[in-house]
């Protein structure tokens, strides 16, 4: 019961998705079920795994917009998020929001602060989504532990046929009281999850 609490909460920061050094080692396929395929790496600065998972899926690219980089259409995300504030949106391009997680005993709830970016490529129509945290916006407050290094990247290229070719990257170092190993244990199978709920919403 610990453990499923720890996965949530793993989902959670994968939702949003930092990979910081994406030259570091080659990507190692740890993982493929139902079209989805997951590698990790470890980073060389450290020794939390960054992960990327692919996979295609038959939908259109206005509904990956608007699922991926949409803050306002949120109703998906974890149940352990507590507090959504968006800070500054426009849409189709650019959003900053604070977020707030409670996280199981006996580790600290956690908060972040994110800026996402999205670039649309006029010739090929691929989309990409950056996510990234930003400092001095929402000062750090007692009893939660600020993350500060986080990264998720959505890219969706579209192919022939209705068919969208997603790849997300990310990273969390997410620091304090939550060792390393729990993480790299857990996010196999949390990334996987992530994934497939992206595939069952876009068809």
């Amino acid at each position: 019961m610990r453990y499923n609490c720890q996965i949530n909460f793993i989902i959670v920061f994968i939702f949003l998705g930092f990979t910081p050094d994406l030259s570091a080692q080659s990507w190692n396929c740890v993982k493929e079920e139902d079209g989805i395929k997951l590698f990790t790496r470890k980073e060389a600065s450290n020794t939390i795994k960054s992960y990327k998972g692919v996979m295609d899926v038959h939908s259109t690219m206005d509904k990956v917009r608007d699922l991926l980089g949409n803050v306002k259409n949120n109703d998906w995300w974890d149940k352990d998020l507590r507090q959504i504030k968006i800070l500054v949106f426009e849409k189709d391009k650019y959003f900053q929001y604070y977020l707030v997680y409670h996280v199981p005993w006996p580790f600290t709830d956690r908060d972040l602060c994110l800026e996402s970016k999205m670039t649309t490529d006029s010739l090929t129509g691929e989309i990409v989504i950056l996510n990234t945290p930003i400092a001095n916006v929402i000062p750090e407050k007692p009893g939660l532990i600020r993350v500060k290094k986080y990264l998720q990247k959505w890219t969706a290229q579209p192919l022939k046929n209705g068919i969208i070719h997603l790849t997300l990257e990310g990273y969390l170092d997410p620091a304090g009281d939550i060792p390393d190993w729990v993480y790299n244990m857990m996010i196999n199978e949390s990334s996987i999850k992530v994934m497939r709920r992206v595939q069952k919403i876009l068809r």
